[in-house]
């Protein structure tokens, strides 16, 4: 057998010997070395000043060999240290910004870090604990027993700035920048942090809330509190509306998530207006943000809910078709056509822009009286009055009632001139008799007689004449006669009929375009009070229009110069027309200037009179567009390639100049030399018929943004300003200050070294040298009157960061007589503002008004102590009681004070479904009282109101069956929802309200009032076509220096129509018996809800100063085209709007 050989012995185990290289290190040491070298290197960069370049290039390397969590990075470069922790490097936020744009940092992460050391904190701190010592670093960092404080105890002293300029940064990110949201996992770490912040500004509002007298909190922390949560709001904002985050929102697993950060937002939006904001941006955003909460938000609950039980949302949805709305039985109660219901329709159409369009108001008179035109004549009369001795007690003087003054004295006699027309055997009209009643109803001490006006020492002069003036306008239009005039006016009268009789449309257009001074006489004519304004405005606007049609641009070009200076005429002409039959032709023209013909060539070669009429037409275009905030929409432009669409949309934006073509280029290299370049020889021919005046407008924000940055590195002295803006506030290129000082306005929001150039630039436009002719300065007026508003937020905006600067107010007393004359939108004042959304909610819709004759127990109309709570929905609550009680004991006085401006305000902060539950309530509270007739009443006029951001300013012409396009552009305008659109959600959910309500009949009020809000509101279908106008001849209005022709017939009843059109006119139609009104030539009468709304907001917040994200990086390290001498502006040191390139798109400053 074989033997296996032993095994070998096993050869011993040596050691081998030591080595050299150390231990792996754990991963703990490997997180410290990396934070060690991180923070080496952002201290170093700091104390070096390094270069953003150079930092960017070190960023990469660093962070592969050490690499760290964003979230760290960002909590390393944003927390104090022991040699800075005052406030936040201004290169720190540099540095972010590179981070930002390299993703080595997060947008959540950011916040947190910012938020985690925010002086926020000692701020809340203050409020808790007076004189406790702040958590700051200072002193070591040591508390006051020795003991080392935490990390997250350091604060910064004043991090606000840093805040501030941070939330913008963000901005642009979430609006598709290089950094933002872009996956679920940001935008969940993202929707943590804003919940944080959220709750650190909600208990700032706190703590600021318990020092009234100031004591605890410096003024200086609390506007820079204001400026940072202004940013902020604007993050919050982008934030909700971004589609990932939606999307997020709406997941299963995002509950928690959703709950925090609902909570959050709805104790966070009541605070918005504790800090005063100087601006309608907060209250649009605030609304927007409210929408998101009520109804976003809270849609992804149910939508939870019928997941889990499809089978019980699958029956109760069938159930709910198988009733349906209309046949839900609802228990009647009497109808009431209250006083109170058409004053609150008038003043909600003539508060902001004047939305008395014809066939509206005839369609809403027909619904509202069923044909009784006597009963509506009377009405209408006495709301007018109303409406008027209202405005003229409780909400302005002369500049707001001086159109309400002209709507009673020209408008109204038209009114009732038509329903002569329309009158029949079976439906009688008595005018003599209506007005005496009507007026037997209006108060002598408000509106006396010319027998006791020198009885009345305090009554008001502004409304002496009113019942005189109205009563000749009557006379005028044959409504009455010499003798009820002397009955209703006594026997001492002062006053009679106009020597030129009554105008009639057709004499007054031909004998305008026969002679043009004639025209600018009419335009002067349109302050007068005697009845013939509406001829005079409608044939102004014909001649408009027939000149934009033949281009006579010399004869428009005085037209225009004098309208725009008079603001408050434009108000007149909307009386009795759309701004889209103004606008338009106007729009056309300058849109296809010099495309029809060579108007140098007109112009015997010379470029001046063409720039001279260009910029005149177009300031009265800018004139219309900003004082009432009009869209491109409401304009009818479609064309992207428009000249007035650019201008309106982007023409206050200043463009990097690396963005210019290479003809841009070489326009504004030839527009700088011509202005500040002496030796050039100053602007000639060969410069303005190079440039069309379209280029020179769209240039001309760029233009400024290069001489602010000129001016504030020294290239442009004082002189060589001085010399350029002579040729500017010239009539020649006056105009075109309208973007510029809109460009101005943006950037003077935004903290940078250039704000002292637009400050020297401002000084030297407004404060208006001597040498400045009587023209040149009128029209230098009319662009103020433009540019107030926005000029006036920004210049306080500055104020409050510079309180010491003696620059501002000068120029806010030289804009002080323009910002009456800036805006009418119907938007708020900040007075009322506070006092609708104070503590006591106040009990009427003006602080301010002054009550003569209502101010007792037997008037309500007087006011009661609000017994509805505090805040902006106490303060509706109350105005509603108010205006009920008083239309159920109305006696002589003046009526309940209200403003639909109150209502516009609470649509845009809370809401339209917010604001129906409240005046739900109302109407229950009403209806529990006994008063639920008037309260329906009431309640229906507020929905019924118009509002300018969903009443079509266009023409129906404009959206003819034949032009789809046209229709399908305004259906898709984006606007805020109705509260006529809430209520019909809210009837077609009648169910779900029946069976989960409190209130029994819940269901029944809100069915109830929208059937009632619909009956008011439908249309008169087709068959309201007028058959022929010879229906209307045969009246006897023409009995005061007229005859009964066609024209004259139209003219007596203010209607904008052609003689030679067939089948226009009034008359009754059987079936809709009583008022019509025939719609084939009446333009601008049409009624079309489906205009855009403006303002989108806190809309309004009024988007009337655009945006000034397109002014960054205009010229920062590139070539400048031999501009300014051709020095170049190196990135960095100069070119400062590259260092504050934010998105101010949503920063509406209108009012």
């Amino acid at each position: 057998m074989q033997i296996d050989p032993p095994p070998e012995a096993e050869a011993p185990r040596v050691r081998p010997p030591p080595s050299n290289r150390p231990p792996p290190p754990s991963p703990s040491n490997i997180l410290a070395q990396n934070l060690l070298q991180w923070t080496k290197f952002l201290s170093k960069c700091e104390a070096k000043r390094l270069d953003p370049e150079k930092f960017a290039s070190f960023v990469p390397l660093l962070n592969a060999k050490h690499r760290l969590p964003p979230a760290l990075i960002a909590d390393l470069i944003l927390k104090p240290t022991k040699w800075n922790w005052q406030a936040v490097d201004a290169r720190t936020v540099i540095y972010l910004g590179v981070l930002m744009k390299l993703r080595v940092v997060d947008v959540g992460g950011v916040l947190r870090a910012l938020e985690r050391y925010s002086s926020l904190h000692g701020e809340v701190k203050k409020g808790q604990q007076e004189g406790e010592e702040d958590q700051v670093m200072g002193g070591g960092g040591v508390g006051k027993k020795g003991a080392a404080r935490k990390p997250p105890g350091v604060r910064w002293r004043s991090s606000y700035a840093a805040e501030e300029i941070i939330f913008w940064r963000l901005i642009k990110a979430n609006d598709g920048g290089v950094v933002g949201i872009r996956n679920g996992g940001d935008a969940v770490s993202v929707l943590k942090a804003v919940t944080v912040w959220m709750g650190l500004f909600t208990e700032a509002a706190t703590s600021f809330s318990r020092d009234a007298f100031g004591t605890i909190h410096t003024l200086q922390a609390k506007g820079e509190i204001e400026n940072s949560r202004a940013a902020f709001l604007l993050l919050l904002l982008g934030v909700v509306e971004h589609p990932i985050v939606v999307a997020v929102l709406s997941k299963d697993g995002a509950k928690d998530v959703r709950k925090q950060f609902s909570e959050a937002l709805e104790a966070f939006l009541p605070t918005l207006m504790q800090l005063q904001p100087q601006s309608q941006a907060p209250v649009e955003i605030a609304s927007r943000l409210e929408l998101f909460r009520t109804e976003t938000l809270a849609g992804f609950e149910p939508a939870a809910e019928a997941k889990k039980e499809p089978g019980l949302a699958d029956m109760n949805s069938y159930v709910d078709n198988l009733l349906g709305l209309e046949r839900f039985q609802v228990p009647e109660i009497p109808v009431v056509n209250s006083r109170a219901g058409l004053y609150i329709y008038l003043d909600a159409a003539l508060v902001g822009r004047p939305l008395i369009d014809d066939n509206a108001l005839y369609t809403y008179f027909h619904n509202r009286y069923q044909g009784d035109m006597q009963t509506t004549a009377i009405q209408l009369i006495l709301a007018s009055f109303d409406v008027l001795a209202n405005a003229a007690y409780n909400h302005g003087g002369s500049k707001t009632g001086h159109l309400l003054k002209s709507y009673v004295v020209n408008k109204v006699p038209l009114i009732l001139s038509s329903f002569v027309s329309t009158s029949s055997t079976m439906y009688p009209f008595d005018a003599e008799f209506c007005i005496t009643q009507a007026l037997s109803q209006v108060d002598t001490n408000v509106f006396p007689t010319l027998s006791n006006m020198f009885d009345m020492p305090t009554n008001s002069s502004f409304l002496d004449s009113v019942r005189q003036d109205f009563c000749f306008a009557c006379q005028l239009h044959g409504l009455l006669s010499p003798t009820a005039i002397e009955n209703l006016l006594g026997d001492i009268t002062y006053q009679s009929l106009p020597d030129e009789g009554r105008y009639v449309k057709e004499t007054l257009v031909q004998s305008c375009l026969e002679d043009p001074e004639r025209t600018l006489k009419l335009i002067g004519e349109l302050d007068n009070m005697n009845g013939n304004v509406g001829a005079a405005a409608q044939a102004i606007i014909e001649v408009i229009g027939t000149l934009c049609q033949s281009e006579g641009t010399m004869s428009l070009k005085q037209i225009c110069r004098e309208l725009a200076s008079k603001p408050l005429s434009l108000d007149i002409l909307l009386l009795f027309d759309k701004p889209h039959k103004i606008l338009h032709p106007l729009c056309e023209l300058l849109d296809n200037w010099g495309a029809n013909k060579n108007h140098f060539d007109d112009d015997g070669g010379e470029a001046q009179p063409v720039y001279e009429e260009f910029g005149s037409i177009l300031l009265l275009l800018l004139a219309f567009v900003y004082r009432y905030n009009l869209s491109t929409a409401d304009l009818g432009i479609r064309s992207p390639e428009s000249f007035v669409g650019k201008l309106l949309n982007r023409g206050n934006l200043s463009r990097p100049l690396e963005e210019l073509s290479d003809q841009e280029k070489s326009h504004m290299n030839g527009w700088i030399h011509g202005l500040f370049d002496t030796e050039a020889g100053g602007l000639g021919d060969d410069l303005m018929s190079s440039c069309p005046p379209q280029d020179f407008y769209l240039l001309m924000p760029t233009l400024f943004h290069q001489i602010v940055l000129a001016l504030s590195t020294g290239r442009l002295t004082e002189d060589m300003l001085k010399t350029g803006l002579e040729y500017l506030v010239d009539i020649l290129l006056l105009p075109s200050l309208v973007p510029a000082l809109l460009c101005l306005s943006n950037q003077l929001w935004a903290r940078q070294p250039t704000q002292g150039a637009i400050i020297q630039i401002l000084q030297l436009i407004l404060l208006q040298p001597s040498s400045v002719s009587h023209e040149a300065s009128t029209m230098l007026s009319s662009v103020l009157n433009i540019v107030a508003k926005p000029l006036e937020h920004s210049l306080r905006s500055y104020q409050r960061q510079d309180p010491k600067s003696p620059d501002v107010e000068p120029l806010l007393r030289a804009l002080k007589e323009n910002l009456p004359l800036s805006r009418r939108t119907g938007g708020a004042d900040h007075n009322e503002l506070e006092s609708w959304t104070g503590a006591n909610g106040g009990n009427t819709s003006n602080p301010s008004s002054t009550n003569p004759t209502n101010n007792g127990p037997g008037n309500p109309a007087g006011g009661s102590p609000n017994t509805h709570g505090g805040g902006l929905a106490g303060s509706v609550r109350s105005t509603i009681a108010n205006l009920t009680q008083w239309a159920q004991h109305i006696s002589i006085g003046l009526p309940a004070p209200y403003t639909h401006r109150q209502i516009l305000a609470a649509l845009k902060m809370l809401g339209a479904k917010h604001l129906l539950s409240i005046l739900l309530e109302e109407l229950k509270a009403q209806s529990d009282l006994g008063n639920d007739s008037v309260a329906y009443d009431v309640i229906t006029s507020v929905i019924c109101a118009p509002d300018a951001n969903t009443f079509s300013a266009t023409s129906p012409s404009t959206t003819a069956p034949e032009d789809p396009a046209a229709q399908q552009q305004q259906s898709n305008q984006q606007r805020r929802m109705t509260l006529r659109e809430a209520l019909k959600y809210e009837a077609e959910d009648w169910s779900r309200i029946q069976k989960t309500s409190p209130d029994p009949l819940a269901a029944e009020t809100v069915v109830r009032l929208y059937r009632r809000v619909e009956a008011q509101m439908t249309p008169l279908p087709p068959p309201v076509q007028v058959v022929m106008v010879e229906n209307a001849l045969g009246v006897g209005v023409g009995g005061v220096g007229g005859d009964t022709a066609l024209d004259d017939a139209l003219a007596a009843v203010g209607v904008g129509v052609d003689a030679s059109s067939v089948g226009v006119g009034l008359h009754h139609h059987h079936g809709h018996e009583g008022m019509t009104l025939d719609t084939t030539g009446l333009a601008g009468s049409g009624l079309n809800t489906a205009a855009g709304g403006g303002g989108g907001d806190m809309n309004n917040l009024d988007s009337a100063t655009g945006s000034v994200g397109g002014a960054a990086g205009g010229g920062a390290g590139q070539s400048m085209d031999d501009i300014f001498g051709g020095i170049q502006l190196s990135a960095g040191s100069t070119d400062f709007s590259k260092d504050m390139d934010f998105n101010w798109d949503t920063m509406d400053l209108g009012s």
